[in-house]
């Protein structure tokens, strides 16, 4: 970032929750037209918190920790009465 920028008065995770449910801006385009975009996360995206993030530097490390938790879930035992 260049030292002319001033982002003192910013407030980090203001858009953070429209962020989450999708967007659209519109693009003003020399010839004086528009466009509309709209952009959303992808399908199965997650949002880490920050506390959050701070373990887990990406996609992989989130995943394997995961697994190890689906591990631990005990697995049901089929219903079926014995004759």
């Amino acid at each position: 970032m260049l030292p002319e920028y001033d982002f003192s008065g910013g407030v980090r995770g203001k858009h953070y929750r429209a962020y989450q449910r999708g967007y659209k801006i519109i693009v003003h385009k020399i010839d004086g037209t528009t466009e509309e975009r709209d952009y959303t996360l992808p399908e199965g995206a997650v949002m880490l918190d920050p506390d959050v993030r701070a373990y887990f530097p990406d996609a992989e490390a989130v995943n394997t920790a995961l697994r190890g938790l689906i591990k631990l879930i005990p697995t049901k035992r089929a219903s079926g009465k014995s004759s």
